[in-house]
């Protein structure tokens, strides 16, 4: 490492970066940038692919980031293992959201699953994910696989009772098309859905300045009858603070311990990183305590 790579860049040029400004965390994340490679404006959102220096291609949803190439296996992995592995037999999958079927290709790595349904409203985030991220759609074409782009908070008021054993909502911020998957409704219809013994998790931002997300996450289900709610955590450097969080509740009892032995093929998630993202910073507890 020489010298001038400890010297901070004070001449940032925009054009030659791909910035995303945090506001509730007064901070920003920016990767060196080479070129757009895609642009595409939904009904619902607009989808950006970048060719970065170092990080791989990168995707924003209106602004934000959502996948880099570099980082985003954390985010997959961590979204899935840790419930798939906290669940004695699962079988039938759920997945709201998730375009990019990065989760959907971790989910479909456990033998047990013999359905793995992905719902998304928006196609053009599994469009740009296929043509620019192909690593993350190795399974698309998997037979247990069912992909849908359609209303994920309709498709769950018409699944059937007890028809699924772990849900996982795996989507934007709770703003925009993100915003219906957050409220107490649609848990009440998660909670009708699994079966006993089932797990619910959702991404669930940054711990260290969205924490009263989290508790109104966890509040919410516990009002719909969820019990043993608790977070995990793990790094992501592409996202706010680099410290991020997937919530989950069972519906019934879950010691939230490994019911396996890790067998998949994994690049993050072992079983000690399971123990790990389950222990409870001093202030989380605090805050759940209460």
């Amino acid at each position: 490492m020489s010298d001038n790579d400890l010297l901070p860049n004070r001449n940032l040029q925009t054009e030659d970066w791909i910035i995303e400004a945090c506001d509730a965390g007064g901070s920003a994340f920016a990767l060196k940038g080479a070129k757009k490679l895609h642009e595409a404006q939904s009904p619902f959102q607009k989808v950006e692919v970048y060719e970065s220096e170092q990080w791989g291609n990168v995707m924003l949803i209106d602004g934000y980031y959502m996948v880099t190439g570099k980082d985003n296996f954390v985010y997959h992995e961590m979204m899935s293992h840790p419930a798939l592995y906290s669940h004695a037999n699962p079988k039938d999958v759920v997945i709201i959201g998730g375009g990019d079927c990065g989760t959907l290709r971790e989910v479909l790595k456990h033998p047990s699953v013999a359905t793995a349904t992905q719902i998304d409203i928006d196609q053009e985030v599994t469009i740009a994910s296929e043509k620019f991220f192909p690593e993350l759609c190795d399974s698309n074409n998997d037979p247990r696989a069912q992909l849908m782009w359609i209303d994920g908070i309709q498709w769950m008021a018409d699944a059937p009772d007890a028809s699924a054993d772990i849900i996982i909502i795996d989507s934007t911020d709770p703003i925009g098309p993100g915003e219906g998957l957050f409220t107490r409704p649609f848990y009440a219809q998660c909670m009708r859905v699994l079966r006993d013994g089932g797990i619910i998790v959702q991404q669930s931002e940054s711990p260290l300045i969205h924490l009263p997300l989290i508790k109104a996450i966890r509040q919410a289900w516990r009002d719909v009858g969820f019990s043993n709610d608790i977070t995990e955590q793990f790094f992501l450097p592409s996202y706010p603070t680099g410290w991020w969080s997937a919530s989950m509740a069972c519906k019934g009892d879950n010691n939230w311990q490994a019911k396996r032995d890790c067998d998949v093929s994994t690049r993050y998630y072992n079983s000690a990183i399971h123990n790990g993202a389950f222990a409870q910073p001093q202030f989380l507890l605090e805050a759940f305590s209460q």
